[in-house]
Formats: C-alpha cells, structure tokens, sequence
C-alpha cells in the first residue's frame, strides 16, 4: 500500500474517532482532518474544490433561511399550542401530536430545524401540565428521522444522495421512501402510548391550563408570516418540479431565500445568516475533502471491490448488507460522515457489475435515517435534543434513549427491509 494511501487512511480514522468522541468540536475536526489531506499531497486545492458539493451546501442554506425568517412569526409556536388544544390537553394525546407535527416538519423543513423549532414549545407545555418531559422529547426524536426519511430535503444523508445521484429527484423520493415512512409512523403510535401512557399523567385542572392558551397571540408579524408562507409553497413546488425544468434544488432553496430576503427587506439579512448553522456547513465541506482523499487514493473502490465480492455482485444480497450495515453504523456514529463515505463506494459498485443501483441509493437512505434513532449519537437532531434538554434541567441519558430507541429502530429497519424486498428485489 503507497504512502500517500496509507496517509489518507489514518487522517481519516483520526479524524472519524475525534467525531465520534465528541471531545472537540466536530466541525473543527473536519477542516483541520481536510487541511492534513491537501498539507501532505494527498489531494490538491483545486481537487479538493471539485468534491465539496454545493448543492447540498446550497440547499441547506437555503432552508435554514427560509425556516428562522418564518420562525420569527411565531408560526411554529402557533401550530404546536393549536395541536395541543386540539388533543385537549391530554398528555398522550398531546405527544402524539407533536410526534405527527416533527414528523411532517421534519419532512418537509428538515430534522434539526424542526427540532429545534419543536423543542422549546415541548418544554412550555410540559411545564404547564406538570409532567416529565424527556417521553416527548424522545417521541420527537425518533419521529423527526422517520419523518426525515421520506423525502430529499428531510435529513441531511437524503440531501447528499440526492445531490450525488441526479435520477433520484424531490419526487423519487416521495414515491419510494414516504409509503414506508408513513408505515413506520403509523405502527410506533400504539408503542408509543404503550410505552408512555403511565408515565405523563396529570390533572383535569391542568389540562384545562392548556385549553385556556391563546395561540393567536403568538403570532408576532401576520403580514410577515403570508410571505414566508407563500415563498415556502412556491420553494416546495419548486422542489417538485426541480428536475422537469432542469434546476437543481440548491437552485431553488437559495432562489427561494433571497425572494423572501428581498420581500422582508435589508434589516433581515444580517440577522437571517447569523442564524444560518455555519458549524453544520463547514463541517460538510471538511468532510467532503476528508472523504475526497479516500476516493483519489483508491481506498473507497477497493471496499467497494470486497463488498461486492462479499455479495456476489446479488442485487438483493448487496441492497439488505447496505440497509442493515447503514442502520447499525449509524446508530453510533453520525450517519452524515458515513453517508458520505458510502456514496463513492456505491457508485464504484455500477462499475464492479452491480446493474441495478436503485434498490442500493434507497437502503442507504432508509438504515443511515433510521439507524439514527438507535443512539443519541446517532443523528445531529438528537444531540441537538439532549443539549437543549440539558439546559431545561432533564438530562437525556443515552443509556435511557439507548432503551427505546435501539429496540425502535431495529423494528423499523425489519420493516424497512421488507419493504425493499417486497418493492425492488421480487
């Protein structure tokens, strides 16, 4: 094995360990593991320039935009305390609304952010109704990357194949994750009052509190929250025909942001990139790079090589070894980093033989979402969770998630992976 091979591979390890410890800041360790990658010859400038993919940068910026100028509306608050009256106060029936809420959000704004939208609201009911939080909050976890799953602008591994993979448009992905999504959700709503009924009781008074809530009151700017709407519409509708009118969906998320910037006017646009998650950006384009050196030293179509030869080339054997080995990777590292490195290696696969990468592009997309809601490592929405969490005083263990969510999420990759079979493998 050359130097230079051998080189890229412990940056990388290095680098992979470090983000997982979580002892310095992940963004940080990306650049400084790309910075390694281009200081030592590895991968040129310009080399490492053409790997970033902006168009996932784009679309995430752009989303990021649009959801924190809508959410200076009060429009997420509005809907979550309308939700809540609509279950009329009672604790279950409140959870499972605001399950169905971050599912929806997290479908069609992203995981993070719904989380972080979703969260404080969470916190403000459960205070009013006396009851312990953390059921909702890990609810809300888990129905955030199930609700992620269903379509390209939900979690960030979707951005990336998406971006990777130009057949696979806003519209696929409807058609071939949102049934199994649906699916899923729909079977965690008995185990969720299974599991929880017992636990966030409370009083008639209290639930009364709730109903006496105005949430016409919270919402600040109407005049403001008609153009985030009609832009986020005119965004979404976008997104779906993206791939008829031959525009990128980086295109239409930037286009969208800086209409709803030019409708807002000048005194937004400052305040609006504050909120932008520069860590969470630059963390992709330290990744891109590290990834970047994996691919030019010939590392990825080597591992590409030994899982076909493991697999035979089957295409059914290759689809259930990526679902299940997305799910349980993901599960305890950040599926964003393993995404990035599965990418290249599935695409080396379409030359090693393997004539149908389809059912491949979708397992990798069901085990890396999935699999997030085995760990509370295993998803940026569910650190961002336990941080806040935290903060209110209720300390998300990850021996405590690890009870529900790992048992969750393998029952959800079962069905996941008769769904695979039973759609592309029969």
């Amino acid at each position: 094995m050359e130097q230079q091979t051998i080189l890229a591979i412990v940056i990388f390890l290095v680098a992979y360990a470090l983000i997982i410890s979580e002892k310095i800041h992940r963004t940080i360790v990306a650049m400084i593991g790309a910075a390694l990658m281009v200081i030592f010859g590895i991968v040129n400038q310009e080399t490492a320039i053409h790997h970033i993919d902006f168009n996932t940068l784009g679309l995430l910026i752009g989303m990021m935009i649009i959801v924190n100028i809508t959410a200076e509306t009060g429009l997420f608050k509005f809907v979550a305390i309308w939700a809540a009256k609509k279950a009329k106060g009672r604790p279950l029936a409140i959870l499972i609304s605001l399950m169905l809420l971050t599912a929806v959000g997290s479908a069609f704004l992203d995981n993070v952010t719904t989380v972080l939208l979703m969260v404080p609201v969470t916190f403000s009911i459960t205070r009013q109704l006396r009851v312990n939080p953390l059921p909702f909050l890990i609810a809300q976890i888990i129905a955030s990357n199930v609700g992620g799953t269903a379509t390209l602008i939900g979690d960030p591994p979707n951005i990336m194949i998406g971006s990777a993979v130009k057949e696979l448009t806003f519209m696929a992905f409807i058609q071939n994750l949102m049934p199994i999504a649906v699916i899923i959700l729909a079977t965690l709503i008995p185990i969720f009052i299974l599991l929880f009924r017992k636990q966030i009781k409370t009083t008639p008074e209290l639930m009364q509190s709730i109903m006496d809530l105005d949430e016409k009151e919270l919402l600040t700017d109407k005049k403001l929250m008609i153009k985030c709407l009609t832009v986020l519409g005119l965004t979404i509708i976008g997104f779906f025909i993206h791939q008829l009118v031959h525009i990128e969906s980086a295109t239409v998320a930037l286009a969208g942001a800086f209409l709803l910037l030019l409708l807002t006017g000048e005194h937004m646009l400052e305040e609006a990139f504050a909120k932008v998650e520069w860590p969470t950006i630059f963390f992709f384009v330290g990744l891109f790079i590290l990834v970047a050196g994996l691919i030019e030293t010939g590392v990825i179509s080597t591992l590409a090589e030994k899982a076909v030869g493991l697999t035979g080339g089957n295409v059914a054997s290759t689809s259930m070894l990526i679902l299940w080995m997305s799910a349980i990777a993901s599960a305890f590292v950040d599926n964003i980093p393993f995404v990035a490195t599965m990418i290249p290696m599935i695409q080396d696969m379409g030359n090693m033989g393997v004539s149908n990468l389809e059912p491949l592009w979708w397992s990798l997309a069901l085990g890396a979402c999935l699999g997030g809601n085995g760990t509370l490592i295993g998803a940026s929405a569910n650190l961002i969770v336990a941080g806040m969490a935290a903060k209110e005083g209720y300390p998300l263990k990850f021996t405590k998630f690890l009870k529900y969510g790992f048992p969750i999420m393998i029952f959800s990759v079962i069905l996941a992976s008769g769904y695979v079979y039973l759609r592309y493998l029969m």
